[in-house]
């Protein structure tokens, strides 16, 4: 049995779970614009997905998504990614949440035991985590609905088989909130903990204040605010995500002397390691 088949069996009876817990959804349809609809002939798929990326860039994004539909016909994994994406986000098409959560619903169910290691195993991860997100409030007057302990596997599920440090920040906040899941802050530390060492910075933020305030861990000021500390640099450089200054604000003042320098030694060690 592979990883992703015992993966799988841990957390569903087979790849195809991701919709299980709510009516299977309608065949997908082209967008309502009409110059989605006839689709382009293609010479193939690839041909398809260069169009829709070529458009994309170029700034036609109603010409991409005519083109990228026509490659997630034919299942192409990151056609049906970037389509998802491109109706979550209300980029370049009508906003639609459920039209989203059908793209990355058919990623999930058909490449759900993709390897770790191929290259589309970070869309395909990141379709799992966009599920999660689905099921934590469902979507408003469709059949999606609200549904945490779907997501609780839709991000263990992305969180163990693909490491996805999204699904284990998202795993962590579910065990710290007792969300879908018993409230165990153990758990969430140590799923704060894995997406904090492959460098996600509101993990580091977390982890930093659990250990300053012993929740759920031993109480370790210093290496507490040395997580906060890395998690606020990255949080200074892209201008968002005042809480975590605020957290290492609090922090920092709250420690002594002692603690500030062991903290920034810890640093030291910390970025010597991964040079």
């Amino acid at each position: 049995m592979t990883a992703a088949s015992c993966a799988l069996v841990l957390l569903g009876s087979s790849s195809a779970f991701a919709l299980d817990a709510a009516p299977r959804p309608q065949p997908l349809t082209p967008a309502l614009s009409p110059v989605l609809a006839p689709a382009a002939k293609y010479g193939s798929v690839r041909e398809a997905l260069r169009t829709g990326m070529r458009d994309y860039n170029a700034g036609d994004k109603l010409g991409a998504a005519a083109a990228l539909e026509y490659a997630a016909g034919q299942g192409h994994t990151l056609a049906l990614w970037k389509l998802g994406r491109m109706y979550a986000d209300g980029d370049g098409v009508e906003h639609d949440d459920l039209k989203a959560f059908e793209y990355f619903s058919r990623l999930a169910d058909q490449h759900a035991d993709e390897s770790p290691d191929s290259p589309n195993a970070m869309v395909v991860s990141s379709a799992f985590v966009a599920l999660g997100t689905y099921f934590l409030d469902g979507i408003k007057g469709s059949y999606v609905n609200a549904n945490p302990v779907r997501a609780v596997e839709m991000f263990s599920y992305a969180a163990s088989y693909f490491s996805d440090s999204n699904a284990q920040y998202n795993l962590a906040r579910l065990y710290m909130e007792g969300t879908g899941v018993a409230r165990d802050a153990r758990q969430a530390a140590r799923w704060f903990n894995l997406a904090a060492e492959k460098g996600h910075h509101p993990s580091q933020a977390l982890l930093g204040h659990m250990l300053i305030n012993g929740q759920g861990v031993p109480r370790q000021r210093a290496k507490g605010l040395m997580w906060l500390t890395l998690a606020r640099e990255a949080a200074a450089e892209n201008g968002k995500d005042q809480w975590i200054e605020s957290l290492y604000a609090e922090a920092f003042a709250a420690a002594d002397e002692s603690d500030r320098k062991l903290a920034l030694a810890l640093l030291e060690q910390y970025i010597q390691s991964r040079r």
